[in-house]
């Protein structure tokens, strides 16, 4: 008798191309139609729905009903820290950098992955709060300082509150593009949020781009020293 998980299921599944373009179209955060991802993943509406209704019952992704509509988007964070870094392990190279479009310039550039900040903004923005000392990596994780909490109250966070999620207050991702951490877990997210309430950054009407503004660069200088 089986006794230990297995990943076979969940392999079976996602390897699967169709399904794979899904969940990589939803690592932003954002909640897509089904005509949506099945134009993402360049399959048919039909055989869109079928897909969907697999990775539903699997728990990967959650539907909801707006309207006429249905929309789908990740099960919650935890599927997109689990996916994401099998980016890092695919057999897929990246075409040199002379042949990359200006959106995969902008995509490594600042992104969202899931719902926190990626790509060399998220890096820099990472290593710099520990180099401020407002985080500190404590095994697997970052451990907010008292500086840190300090920081956070200045932004309007809670630190109490987050550190009362489900997920980890702040863990170091691995940076596909990057190779190396940016900051993720209920701060990473709460972070990024305030961000783009302060628009510091905007996202793109579509995909996960994000450009950093005027403002958003003078107050990541003042804050973070961040020279962008």
């Amino acid at each position: 008798m089986d006794v230990e998980p297995s990943i076979a299921p969940l392999g079976a599944l996602i390897a699967v191309p169709a399904r794979a373009h899904m969940l990589a179209a939803l690592f932003d955060g954002r909640a897509l139609t089904a005509s949506e991802l099945a134009y993402a993943a360049r399959i048919t509406p039909q055989t869109a729905s079928s897909h969907l209704a697999k990775l539903v019952d699997a728990s990967l992704l959650v539907v909801e009903r707006h309207g006429r509509f249905r929309y789908y988007k990740l099960a919650g964070p935890e599927v997109a820290d689990a996916l994401e870094p099998l980016t890092l392990i695919s057999p897929h190279r990246p075409v040199p950098v002379r042949g990359h479009s200006k959106e995969v310039m902008r995509l490594r550039s600042a992104r969202f992955c899931y719902d926190h900040i990626a790509g060399h903004l998220g890096v820099l923005m990472t290593d710099a709060l520990v180099a401020r000392a407002i985080l500190d990596l404590d095994g697997r994780n970052y451990r907010l300082t008292p500086k840190g909490v300090e920081f956070c109250e200045d932004l309007g966070l809670e630190p109490a509150k987050l550190s009362k999620q489900r997920r980890a207050l702040a863990r170091p991702c691995l940076d596909w593009s990057e190779r190396r951490p940016h900051l993720a877990g209920a701060l990473g997210a709460a972070l990024a949020r305030v961000f783009v309430e302060r628009r510091w950054i905007v996202r793109a009407k579509e995909g996960r781009v994000v450009s950093v503004t005027n403002s958003g660069r003078t107050a990541f200088q003042n804050q973070l020293g961040l020279q962008l």
